[in-house]
C-alpha cells in the first residue's frame, strides 16, 4: 500500500507534493497502525494461544465465576492440561462443522452468486435508477445503497460507478453519485429492509455468543431478529443520504467540468429482453412468496409453530432455506432468460465460482470457531461477560449510555478491523452475555453492532474499497487523492452514527420489538 504522501498518480501525471494536511498525517497513523495488524486468520491463531494460556493459568488458580441470578458457579477450564487435551482432540472438526454461520452464509452467497452472475441485481438497479427524477436521484441512490449488504460486496463495486453515470445523464455532478453511492453502501452496509448473508453470519456468532449463559434457553435467536430495527433504519438512512449527497457533497464540489479521460457516455435503458426477464422474475417470485405464505399463515399450517403460533416458528427458524429458494429461483429465472446462464451448467458454475470467493472467509470462520467454542468450554467468556457486566454498571453504564459506549468502541475497532464477522467474533462473546447480564436481549446487542460495523467502514484505509473508489475517482478527477476522498466520505460518517444511534434509542426507549419476536430485554 503506498503513502499518502507517495500515492501514484495516473499515467502522465506527475504525483501532488503538496504539505500534508492534519487530514493526511491522522490517516497515515490509521494506515500506520492497520498494516501493523496481523491477517484477520493469524490474529485467532494468536487469540486462540493466548485464550489457551490464560484459561490454563486461570484454572491452575482454581478461579470459578457465578453468573448473578443464578446458583450456578463454573469452575475455569484449562486447554493445556489433560482434560483440554482431550477437548480439543475430540471437538475441533465438531467446533468447525457445527459452527452456525458457515452453512447459512455459504447458502446465501451460492443463491445470490446465481442471481449476479444473471445479471439480475445490476440490471434492476439500472431499472430502478435510469428513470428517476433529477430532484430524486441522490435520495435513490442512497435508498438502493442502503439494501446493499443483500449482494454482499459487490454493491461497492457496483453501485458508485453506475450512481455516477446516471448523476452525469441527468446533469448532475457524476463524482456527487460516485462518493454518494460508494458512503451510503458502506454507512449502512448493515442496515436494508432486504436479507442477505450478512444477517445469517451475525445471527450465527449471536446465537454462539448467548448460548454461554442459560439465561439464552428458549430465546428466539432467528435471521429476523433485527428486521424491524434494520428495515426502518435503512429508509431513515436513505433520506439523511440523499440529503448529504445533493446538499452537503454535491455543492461543495463546485462546476462539474468533463476531462479528456472521463468514462464515455453509458447506456443505462434496460433491453426488451431485460425488461422480459425481469417480469417474468418478478411473477415467479409471486408465485413462490404465495407458496409460503399459504404454508405459514393458515390454522394449522405447517410452518407454524408451537400452539398455531406464527411467531416463533418454523418459517423464522428456516428462513435461511426460503430465502436460499427465492434468490435461486429469481436468478434462473432471469438468467435463462436473458440467456445469461448457459442451463443447469451455467448455474452450477454460477454458484460453484461464487464459493470459490469464500475461501478466506472458510479459513477464517475455522479459526475464529475454535476460538468461540474454547470461550465457552473454559468459561473465561462468562467470566469476562460477567466482570465487563460489573464494571458497566459501576460505572453507571447500564442502560442505553452502555450500548452508546459500545456502539462508539466497534466503530473504532472497525477503522482497523474491517471484516465484520471477524469483529463480531471478537466482541460478541464478551458483549452479547455481558449485556444479558443487564437485561438486554442478544437481538439488541446486535443491532448497536451492526451501526458501529457500519459507520467507520468507509474512511479507513484498511478497506480495499476505498482504494477502489480512488481509482474510480481519478477517472473524472485525475489528481485527486485520498486525503481529498476520505475527507469527503467523512461527511457521512458521523451524521449516520448520531441518526441510526438516534433510531437505535426510539426503539429502546419506546421498547419496540426489534424484529419478530425479539424484544429489548430478556422476555
Amino acid at each position: 500500500m503506498s503513502s499518502l504522501t507517495e500515492l501514484p498518480a495516473p499515467a502522465g501525471k506527475s504525483p501532488n507534493q503538496r504539505r500534508p494536511t492534519g487530514i493526511d498525517r491522522v490517516l497515515a497513523l490509521i494506515e500506520r497502525a492497520g498494516n501493523a495488524l496481523p491477517n484477520p486468520i493469524v490474529l485467532f491463531t494468536a487469540l486462540f494461544v493466548l485464550l489457551a494460556a490464560i484459561s490454563t493459568a486461570l484454572a491452575l488458580a482454581g478461579v470459578s465465576v457465578t453468573v448473578p441470578g443464578t446458583s450456578d458457579t463454573k469452575p475455569i477450564t484449562g486447554l493445556f492440561t489433560g482434560e483440554g487435551v482431550r477437548w480439543l482432540t475430540e471437538n475441533l472438526v465438531t467446533n468447525f462443522a457445527t459452527f452456525p454461520p458457515i452453512a447459512a452464509v455459504l447458502l446465501m452467497i451460492m443463491a445470490v452468486g446465481v442471481a449476479e452472475k444473471a445479471g439480475l441485481l445490476e440490471t434492476v438497479m439500472r431499472a430502478t435508477l435510469a428513470r428517476a427524477p433529477r430532484a430524486l436521484l441522490p435520495y435513490l441512490v442512497a435508498l438502493i445503497a442502503c439494501q446493499a449488504h443483500m449482494i454482499s460486496d459487490v454493491a461497492a463495486i457496483v453501485l458508485p460507478p453506475l450512481a455516477a453515470v446516471v448523476f452525469k445523464s441527468a446533469g448532475r455532478h457524476p463524482v456527487a453519485g460516485l462518493i454518494g453511492g460508494f458512503a451510503c453502501v458502506g454507512a449502512g452496509y448493515a442496515a436494508g429492509f432486504t436479507i442477505g448473508s450478512l444477517d445469517a453470519l451475525y445471527i450465527g456468532i449471536t446465537q454462539q455468543a448467548a448460548a454461554v449463559l442459560p439465561g439464552a434457553r428458549g430465546l428466539d435467536l432467528n435471521l429476523l431478529v433485527n428486521y424491524f430495527f434494520t428495515a426502518s433504519s435503512s429508509l431513515v438512512l436513505g433520506l439523511l443520504g440523499g440529503f448529504l449527497i445533493s446538499r452537503v457533497l454535491e455543492p461543495r464540489l463546485g462546476t462539474y467540468e468533463p476531462c479528456a479521460d472521463e468514462p464515455e457516455h453509458q447506456d443505462l435503458a434496460t433491453t426488451a429482453v431485460q425488461r422480459r426477464g425481469l417480469l417474468l422474475t418478478g411473477l415467479v417470485l409471486a408465485l413462490y412468496l404465495g407458496a409460503v405464505l399459504s404454508l405459514w399463515l393458515p390454522e394449522g399450517a405447517p410452518l407454524r409453530g408451537d400452539g398455531g403460533a406464527l411467531v416463533p416458528s418454523p418459517l423464522l427458524t428456516g428462513i435461511v432455506p426460503v430465502l436460499f429458494g427465492a434468490f435461486l429461483l429469481a436468478g434462473i429465472t432471469y438468467g435463462f432468460t436473458v440467456k445469461a446462464l448457459a442451463g443447469s451448467e451455467g448455474v452450477a458454475t454460477a454458484m460453484s465460482d461464487s464459493v470459490k470467493n469464500m475461501s478466506g472467509y472458510i479459513v477464517l470462520m475455522f479459526v475464529a470457531a475454535q476460538v468461540i467454542a474454547l470461550f465457552n468450554w473454559s468459561n473465561v467468556g462468562v467470566l469476562l461477560a460477567v466482570k465487563a457486566a460489573a464494571g458497566l454498571d459501576s460505572i453507571g453504564l447500564t442502560g442505553f449510555g452502555a450500548l452508546v459506549a459500545f456502539v462508539l468502541l466497534v466503530s473504532c475497532l472497525n477503522l482497523f478491523v474491517v471484516s465484520g464477522s471477524a469483529l463480531w467474533s471478537l466482541v460478541g462473546p464478551v458483549f452479547v452475555p455481558a449485556f444479558m447480564l443487564l437485561g438486554m436481549s442478544p437481538a439488541l446487542s446486535q443491532a448497536a453492532f451492526r451501526i458501529g460495523d457500519s459507520a467507520t467502514g468507509i474512511i479507513t484505509p484498511m478497506n480495499p474499497y476505498v482504494f477502489l473508489l480512488l481509482a474510480l475517482l481519478r477517472r473524472y478527477e485525475p489528481d485527486a487523492r485520498l486525503g481529498t476522498l476520505v475527507a469527503r466520505l467523512s461527511i457521512f460518517t458521523v451524521p449516520f452514527l448520531v441518526v441510526w444511534l438516534g433510531i437505535l434509542g426510539i426503539f429502546y426507549g419506546f421498547d419496540l420489538p426489534l424484529g419478530p419476536g425479539a424484544h429489548i430485554g430478556l422476555k
